[in-house]
């Protein structure tokens, strides 16, 4: 099941934002995730989240985060990658969506293989001033992609 983020699950979201990035971005310090990590926190409060919910289990499997179309990143436990629950919140929100945006890191290949597979296309090659790695900024829109 899909549904918004409510205040209660805020840990449990967190937790699979670090977890995700620490796995995903091995290339960046743990130190830069971990010293962002209570501004992440706070700022998914704001933000319009979708949680994916094993209801069986009552528990959150992954989740997307939004401002506006611009895609602050999807993330999934680690051992329910590949299930496709990924696809299924990028999909709830192309429902909602004309047009999405993002970056992804370049050495982030499994995610940017998910994304070109999803139709997005790379738009302009950048730098991310924190980390100092390479970054593309991904751009999906409705009516070009069917």
């Amino acid at each position: 099941m899909i549904r918004k983020m409510q205040k209660t699950d805020i840990n449990k979201v967190a937790d699979i934002w670090l977890d995700t990035n620490l796995k995903a971005h091995n290339f960046i310090s743990p130190q830069y995730w971990n010293d962002n990590f209570q501004a992440v926190k706070d700022a998914l409060l704001q933000a319009e989240v979708y949680v994916y919910e094993d209801e069986a289990q009552n528990r959150i499997e992954g989740f997307i985060g939004l401002n506006d179309t611009y895609i602050e990143g999807i993330f999934v436990r680690s051992e329910s990658q590949s299930c496709g629950i990924g696809k299924q919140l990028l999909d709830f929100v192309k429902q909602r969506k004309q047009q999405l945006n993002l970056h992804v890191y370049e050495k982030n290949t499994r995610a940017l293989k998910f994304y070109q597979r999803e139709k997005f296309h790379i738009q302009t090659e950048t730098t991310d001033e924190p980390t100092r790695e390479k970054e593309y900024h991904m751009h999906w829109n409705r009516k070009t992609s069917q």
